[in-house]
């Protein structure tokens, strides 16, 4: 029973939680971002290279056994059986990548300005050491009361 109130312990700390929100919002954020890849950014872009459909740009490696080529798409070479290098997928998950690296980025960002400006700048010290004594002592001292070294 000590196993499972250790366990139960560990999950609720505030940094499990904190972690577990953080990957689910993660995870609805990169498919928003897939999404935006697949649905906005890669059609305008495959228009202008001549009606190019990057989710469907892959190589042959080896024909299929139940169907011979040409395969007009990925889903159909698979059902042939064929082996394929899938060099648009690659395409768009890079794209999705550098997207998600850059709203991370501006993220951080953000979040480091908004800290520098409600940042309480600190308090000038009102205390500093004797190089005699090692006592602390007013900051405007002119002579520790502790040695009555002059300072």
């Amino acid at each position: 029973m000590s196993v499972l109130k250790d366990f139960q312990a560990f999950v609720m700390r505030g940094n499990v939680v904190d972690m577990a929100v953080g990957i689910i919002i993660g995870a609805a954020f990169g498919a928003i971002v897939k999404s935006l890849v697949d649905d906005v950014i890669m059609p305008p872009i495959g228009l202008a290279l001549g009606n190019v459909d990057f989710s469907n740009l892959f190589v042959v490696l080896k024909d299929g056994a139940k169907a011979a080529p040409p395969y007009d798409t990925i889903a159909q070479a698979h059902a042939a059986g064929a082996v394929t290098l899938n060099y648009g997928l690659f395409i768009n998950t890079v794209i999705s990548f550098v997207i998600i690296a850059m709203a991370v980025f501006m993220l951080i960002r953000f979040m480091a300005n908004l800290e520098k400006r409600f940042k309480q700048p600190a308090a000038a010290p009102s205390t500093k050491e004797c190089p005699q004594c090692c006592s602390s002592i007013n900051i405007n001292a002119k002579r520790c009361p502790n040695c009555t070294s002059n300072i």
